[in-house]
Formats: C-alpha cells, structure tokens, sequence
C-alpha cells in the first residue's frame, strides 16, 4: 500500500527520523539516541542517504522529530483530530509550500519546502506534507506505534491488509513467543 511515490518515501523517512532521534523503548530495551559520529550515520539512513548531514542540521532534525513523534502517538491513541491539528501545525510551523523545482539536472519536480530553507527545515516540511497526505487520504490507521511492550518506536503500516502493529519482526516475534509461553504455562497448570 502506497500513499503515492513520494509521499510514502517521506513518511518512510520521518519513521526512520523518530526511530533513530528520540529516546524511548525499542524492542524490550531502553533507547537512547546515538552521539556524533553514529547519529550523523543513521540520520543519513533514515533520509535514505541523500545526503550527509552535519551536526548542527542532526541537533535541528532531532527537534522536529519530536514534534513529528506526537502526531504517531496521537494516531496510536485514537486522537485524529488532536493529530490533524499538530500536523496542521508543523505545516505552518515549517512554512512547507509546494514548489517546482529542476535543481541539479533534475527535470522538474515537486518539493514542499520554500527553496530558502535550510536542510532540517526543508525535511521537516516535507515530513509534515506526507503526513498530512497520508491523514487526509484516510490513512491514519496506517500510521502508529508499535504494540509490543516495552516499545514505542513508530511505524508506517505498507501491508496489503493494513493489519501491521509492530515496528519490526522482532517485536512482533517477541509478542508472539511470550503469548505462546502464557499458553503453554496455562495449559499445565
């Protein structure tokens, strides 16, 4: 399932970007961001190696991932309203504007960005534009936070059926193992 190419990229993004920058629970573990040079390294993944990053755009990206983190844990919570209201925000916040551009050879394309703006902005805005896609074609249930215990990492459900509630396999293993763990002890009691 796919919002549309560009949309679904982005927000694939700003999951890798709250994954990687905001602390938490990940997989039955506490999380805590990397430190330089390790969080410049998963910043560019998550951005899908655009390009490198420096520092001081990480520390910017690492503010607006925090502001994009409500927006899933409002959908996670049932508050679409409240979640439409904080990506409206971050739009405005952002001043993401559609612009066509043909920068470097490109033919022309659509960005949602003011072509002045510095990196951390320019991604911010185009998180916040896919999210609002994604919110305004009724895809909200796609978009949450994972259901394992002792995980708050967020997700972007791409699956046919729309069924995904886990960041990864491994959350949705461990789920899976201990119910079959409670299972098997109840039945030998």
């Amino acid at each position: 399932m796919r919002f549309d190419s560009h949309a679904s990229d982005v927000v694939a993004a700003a999951v890798g970007l709250v994954n990687a920058l905001t602390p938490g629970w990940r997989r039955g573990r506490e999380y805590f961001p990397p430190e330089e040079p390790e969080r410049l390294r998963v910043v560019a993944h998550a951005l899908r190696d655009w390009r490198a990053p420096v520092a001081a755009e990480v520390a910017e990206l690492a503010q607006e991932a925090a502001a994009l983190r409500v927006v899933f844990e409002l959908l996670a919570d049932g508050a679409l309203d409240s979640a439409c209201a904080e990506v409206n925000a971050l739009l405005k916040r952002t001043e993401a504007v559609p612009v066509l551009s043909n920068h470097d050879g490109d033919e022309w394309h659509l960005h949602f960005h003011a072509m002045d703006a510095g990196f951390a902005r320019s991604w911010a805005a185009a998180m916040a534009t896919a999210l609002a896609v994604a919110l305004g074609h009724g895809y909200a249930d796609r978009l949450g936070v994972c259901s394992a215990e002792a995980c708050d990492r967020v997700y972007v459900d791409v699956s046919r059926n729309g069924t995904r509630r886990f960041c990864s396999t491994a959350c949705q293993n461990r789920v899976k193992a201990a119910e079959f763990r409670r299972r098997k002890s109840a039945v030998q009691d």
